[in-house]
């Protein structure tokens, strides 16, 4: 019989999704050394995983519940299959990329600043800084009080099933958008032609895999080719971006950035990151829904099915076959 490892803190309505014909091994934190199992559902955060996998043997396929392996690749020994989780979070992650550049083009995080103070009059902060992030010195009747998603130029880097989402939820808003992948396709730039096109965009959003080809992707010279102004939104993972670069752009009022995703991850409480200005930043909560595994568990389930078959397995990232 095959056994399936899962963290025993996961929902037991969840475990009724797999097969009767597999074992259910429910793993706590550390579990006893030498603990077999054959497929092997991880943990979401990454000091359990580091944690627990050192006392399994026998793990022939690891099922990630995220798109995001890199760890996990990292990881396995030869022979280790590793499958990712793509498209289970595609809603609330490609949700949360809308919000985040709606909540910067409209200046919610300055506005909250004005509902803490309780003084309406600061509303005319926000003509202030329009025009600090694109550099004019105008009067504008009525004042700026909020920009326009309309007619804006989005570059969405990384273009998979979750950049696709990240689509459809800005088509109705009226933008170009720019997709961009690892290869050219029709309709899609190869990510060699980046520096070309990072100059005519109003909004870059970065939702690609973390790999070698990957890390850093986001450095000084690539910031330097943005527009006056532009919004980088990371939806990715942390280090995609330089974050010397990115502090450095900030803090010069270059660049605006909304990030899900930092590196450090988390920043410590000094960190600069905190305080830079014209940046939004929440804690990798991009895909923390009340219901954020269901998609993933019955896909892993499902996953399971395959495996006892015999069938080829999806989405593998890592074939260890």
């Amino acid at each position: 019989m095959v056994r399936v490892g899962v963290p025993e803190v996961y929902d037991s309505e969840w475990l009724k999704l797999f097969p009767s014909s597999a074992e259910i091994v429910r793993l706590p934190r550390v579990p006893e050394p030498a603990t077999r199992v054959d497929f092997w559902i991880p943990p979401l955060f990454a000091k359990q995983v580091k944690t627990m996998f050192p006392q399994l043997e026998g793990v022939k396929v690891v099922q990630s519940l995220w798109a995001g392996v890199d760890l996990l690749v990292e990881m396995m020994p030869p022979g280790v299959t590793v499958c990712d989780a793509q498209g289970a979070h595609n809603t609330a992650t490609s949700e949360w990329v809308v919000m985040a550049i709606l909540a910067m083009l409209k200046y919610i995080p300055l506005y909250g600043d004005v509902q803490r103070s309780g003084d309406w009059r600061r509303r005319s902060e926000a003509d202030q800084a329009f025009q600090d992030i694109h550099h004019l010195r105008q009067f504008f009747y009525p004042a700026v009080q909020i920009e326009v998603l309309s007619g804006m130029k989005v570059l969405i880097v990384g273009y998979g099933s979750i950049g696709r989402s990240i689509e459809d939820r800005l088509a109705p808003f009226e933008v170009e958008i720019v997709r961009v992948a690892r290869r050219a396709r029709v309709g899609v730039e190869p990510i060699s032609r980046l520096r070309e096109l990072l100059p005519s965009a109003d909004v870059v959003v970065l939702i690609v895999p973390q790999t070698p080809q990957t890390t850093g992707l986001i450095g000084s010279e690539e910031i330097a080719l943005m527009k006056q102004g532009a919004l980088l939104v990371n939806a990715a993972r942390g280090p995609v971006v330089v974050t010397e670069a990115l502090l450095a752009a900030l803090n010069a009022g270059k660049i605006r950035a909304a990030v899900d995703v930092t590196d450090p991850e988390p920043p410590p409480k000094d960190h600069p990151l905190w305080k830079a200005p014209n940046l939004l930043i929440t804690p990798h909560v991009a895909a923390s829904s009340a219901n954020c595994l269901d998609r993933p568990m019955r896909f892993a389930a499902e996953q399971v099915v395959r495996y006892i078959k015999g069938e080829p397995l999806k989405n593998i990232a890592v074939d260890g076959y």
